[in-house]
């Protein structure tokens, strides 16, 4: 695991002065609470060219938990896909073959049904994958 220590100066403006950690021959999933504008991912991806020779077409796949506009990938090759949720419309033209749309409503019926029935909701965070 590694994290990228930034500082956003402006909406489109953002600095990462460093990764901390070990990426050396490791896949790389950046993991992003929402991609607006893309800037803070374009930024991670500069700085993790500079540690080492250019990223593999493979080892790159940003996947932001919650996704806005995914603009940040019709520019870098070196993007393979990036997965957001559906709890943030995005429009049609601003897809590309590169984004990946989850549905939230399984998760969200489930805790409805939890909820009716008087279950445990936190439980849902114990659960295994795919549960």
């Amino acid at each position: 695991m590694a994290a990228g220590a930034k500082q956003r100066y402006a909406d489109d403006r953002v600095v990462i002065s460093s990764v901390i950690g070990d990426i050396t021959d490791r896949d790389v999933i950046v993991l992003d609470d929402e991609i607006a504008k893309g800037s803070t991912v374009l930024e991670l991806l500069d700085r993790l060219r500079d540690l080492g020779p250019p990223l593999d077409p493979g080892g790159l796949h940003p996947r932001p938990v919650r996704g806005g506009r995914a603009q940040a990938d019709r520019e870098q090759p070196d993007v393979l896909e990036i997965v957001c949720t559906n709890t943030v419309p995005v429009p049609e033209e601003e897809r590309t073959e590169k984004l990946r749309i989850l549905s939230i409503a399984p998760a969200l019926a489930e805790a409805v049904r939890r909820i009716h029935n008087g279950e445990s909701v936190s439980a849902l965070f114990d659960a295994p994958p795919n549960e």
